[in-house]
């Protein structure tokens, strides 16, 4: 470590020391925390379990993804899940007499 002669410096610069080594910590401390939170997860997650579900924080739900139950007999892209709004190309094929159970997907 550097020897500084504390003693032989301006107030200006002793001020500008003292607001760069408050820097230093706190980013030391940033560092160390981080580093801790990230070992403390890994090995949460190697046990099965997640950071929240431990320290009893809260737990993200996630929302259960719907798969699609019917599809577009042209244009595989449009999908339906069966749930919300029935799509246009649905109603129209409705329309026209045909069945639900002839869009739906295998």
């Amino acid at each position: 470590m550097a020897d500084i002669d504390l003693n032989s410096m301006s107030l200006d610069d002793l001020k500008t020391l003292q607001k760069n080594v408050n820097k230093a910590v706190d980013g030391y401390h940033d560092k160390q925390r981080k580093a801790a939170l990230a070992a403390a997860d890994t090995a949460a997650r190697e046990m099965g379990f997640t950071l929240a579900e431990l320290t009893g924080g809260p737990v993200k739900k996630t929302k259960a993804v719907s798969l699609s139950k019917y599809r577009h007999p042209e244009n595989s892209e449009q999908t339906w899940t069966g749930r919300g709004r029935q799509p246009d190309w649905l109603k129209d094929a409705l329309e026209k007499g045909q069945s639900k159970e002839e869009f739906l997907i295998a």
